[in-house]
């Protein structure tokens, strides 16, 4: 464990970086979003690279999380991962409106979600807690909230857990948004690696990007990867759902709803012959192909991330929850815990 100064915020906050390492990987995380810095695993012949699209300096973060559409690399999300459709949801007959900054909705908590504050850190062996008082009104959603996130390293795991209680009831979806590319974070696009999906059903979306309600099978459909195959092969497909997103960006349902922790995803780079599995023990996964990367973005050593640079597996309840009554709870009550965990697994083929 290592920990030094990475920066300071525009009113003088500092934000700490904590240095991780195993025997075989090594990370890095910022206090600044409970922040994913930096990943290295190592490829079939034992050479470490960074595996997760990040920044040089902490000015590039702050930079894309406070523009217009930011990218959210690495960072934790909430309190609500993912859209909430028009910005208002009802909970126990009361109306709650939200912060926009997706057009009429909110998303990923609104644009001072928890990816844009400073989070107190606390070092454990193999890791660092970060932890953050969301109070109550933050963003628009009630009750005040204290979010724990737990980063460990243990071998070749990379173990995200979440804890959140409340004051009074309030709704909960956390998740981390990292930008994976296994064949090396500055080496392009992502569209040869292979990935399987546990899940045989998705949320399809409007126009909007807003769950309609459905729950769809995948089969005869442009996203059906319940066997392994390569994200490019049909991601040009002219089916609608492809067509709105411009490649992926869409909430699976896993099959095993059961709560315990199981294989969600896995993904592997036939060029470093890395492999990526995502264990969860959340009820779904959204998978991001990195569609609105447009190059804007200069990166890690001054690389500039263009589209399909790195894709997103983001474990998580279902978008847009508060609002779709037939999709998993995300409502919190008081003396309740919210408790997630989240697993990357590294190996190599």
């Amino acid at each position: 464990m290592e920990r030094k100064l990475f920066g300071r915020m525009a009113d003088g906050t500092p934000i700490e970086l904590y240095r991780l390492k195993s025997q075989q990987l090594k990370a890095e995380c910022m206090t600044y979003g409970a922040s994913l810095v930096s990943l290295q695993a190592p490829d079939r012949s034992g050479k470490r690279d960074h595996v997760v699209l990040g920044f040089d300096e902490l000015d590039g973060y702050v930079q894309d999380r406070r523009s217009k559409s930011p990218s959210f690399l690495g960072s934790t999300v909430g309190r609500y991962a993912n859209r909430i459709a028009g910005a208002r949801f009802y909970l126990e007959g009361k109306e709650y409106t939200l912060a926009k900054n997706n057009g009429a909705n909110s998303l990923h908590g609104g644009p001072g979600g928890f990816y844009n504050v400073a989070w107190k850190a606390e070092e454990i062996e193999n890791g660092v807690t970060f932890h953050y008082l969301s109070k109550d009104g933050e963003e628009g959603f009630p009750g005040n909230l204290m979010t724990t996130v737990r980063y460990k390293l243990t071998e070749a795991d990379l173990q995200i857990e979440y804890f959140a209680s409340t004051d009074s009831t309030t709704v909960v979806n956390l998740t981390n948004h990292s930008y994976f590319n296994l064949a090396g974070a500055e080496r392009g696009p992502i569209l040869s690696h292979r990935l399987r999906l546990c899940a045989s059903r998705f949320t399809p979306t409007d126009a909007g990007m807003i769950p309609t309600g459905e729950l769809r099978s995948v089969g005869g459909t442009p996203l059906d990867f319940r066997d392994a195959t390569a994200i490019g092969e049909r991601i040009g497909a002219p089916e609608e759902q492809v067509r709105l997103a411009q490649g992926y960006d869409h909430n699976f349902v896993l099959d095993d709803s059961s709560g315990n922790l199981k294989l969600a995803a896995k993904l592997h780079d036939p060029l470093s012959g890395r492999v990526l599995e995502t264990w969860t023990t959340e009820p779904g996964i959204q998978f991001y192909s990195g569609n609105y990367l447009d190059g804007t973005l200069c990166g890690r050593g001054g690389v500039r991330y263009g589209k399909y640079s790195a894709l997103c597996l983001e474990t998580q309840h279902f978008p847009d929850s508060p609002n779709q009554p037939a999709f998993p709870s995300t409502v919190l009550r008081a003396g309740e815990t919210f408790h997630s965990i989240t697993i990357y697994r590294f190996s190599t083929r």
